[in-house]
């Protein structure tokens, strides 16, 4: 009598269906990885979580020191500080939650080879230590609030949706540049020339009213923009963000990007074994 061997061979739901129905599945793995994360990240450290709290507001007396104050730039009528802090909230999360994305991959080999999961929850599980900082973030944002005695208006309740637009962008970004980094290892070092890129053509230090009427829709093709000036925008009242024009051109390359980083992550995602 002939014995019989059988490979049992884990891989991801065929059906599109199945993927997110497993991803349901799978949701406590999302909750202990973004916890381990968010631990990991102050872990050991003198001061801990206050470091949430640090780095943006070094970044803050930076750039008012040389754009506010030697550069002179507009705050179109509002606190440079302000103007800068309503800019640089969303602007450190995207940064710091797509850094974390990118690398999280390669962070994490060791489990891909081991057992089926849906990759996804690797990055995306990132993205909630980002959130964290980002909400403890909120304390310097309001200090200036009350140091400066500003009440935002009415627009501060469409905050959530332009938030929402900085996470799928971060998601997209996030997907697309961690499944590459598998593949092509020096994209690690692409990912900080990114961040600190992106940096300088974004409206962290100025408002995007400085920028030429004939370039805001070359300058609108960063998605950020549409994200910091609808954040400024919710925080500090003004002008609202063109949402007819070079809003509408951030918005669109967001949701491109998101879906454009997740057909390629799902479509890269049966390789990261056999290549990591």
């Amino acid at each position: 009598m002939s014995e019989q061997y059988f490979d049992t061979i884990l891989e991801p739901g065929k059906s599109t269906r199945t993927y997110w129905r497993d991803l349901w599945k799978f949701r406590g793995l999302f909750y202990f990885l973004s916890w381990r994360d968010i631990l990991v990240r102050y872990k050991q450290t003198i001061i801990g979580i206050a470091w949430s709290v640090i780095r943006p507001l070094l970044t803050l007396i930076v750039f008012t020191l040389i754009f506010g104050n030697l550069a002179g730039l507009p705050s179109n009528g509002v606190p440079y500080a302000l103007l800068v802090t309503a800019g640089l909230l969303p602007w450190q999360f995207f940064s710091n939650a797509f850094t974390e994305a990118g690398n999280s991959l390669i962070a994490n080999s060791s489990m891909l080879g081991k057992v089926y999961f849906p990759r996804l929850i690797i990055p995306a599980s990132s993205v909630i230590v980002s959130l964290v900082d980002f909400a403890i973030s909120l304390v310097i944002l309001a200090g200036l609030m009350l140091w400066f005695r500003f009440i935002p208006g009415i627009q501060i309740f469409f905050l959530p949706l332009f938030f929402l637009m900085a996470v799928l962008l971060t998601l997209g970004a996030g997907f697309l540049v961690s499944s590459l980094n598998v593949k092509y290892r020096d994209f690690r070092y692409i990912i900080p020339f990114i961040v600190q890129f992106g940096l300088y053509i974004s409206p962290v230090g100025f408002s995007s009213s400085v920028v030429p009427e004939k370039y805001r829709m070359l300058y609108a093709m960063n998605p950020m923009v549409g994200v910091i000036d609808g954040f400024r925008w919710c925080i500090t009242g003004g002008k609202p963000p063109d949402f007819g024009g070079s809003f509408m051109v951030s918005l669109v390359i967001t949701l491109l990007l998101f879906l454009a980083g997740l057909f390629f992550f799902r479509r890269m995602e049966r390789e990261f074994a056999d290549v990591i």
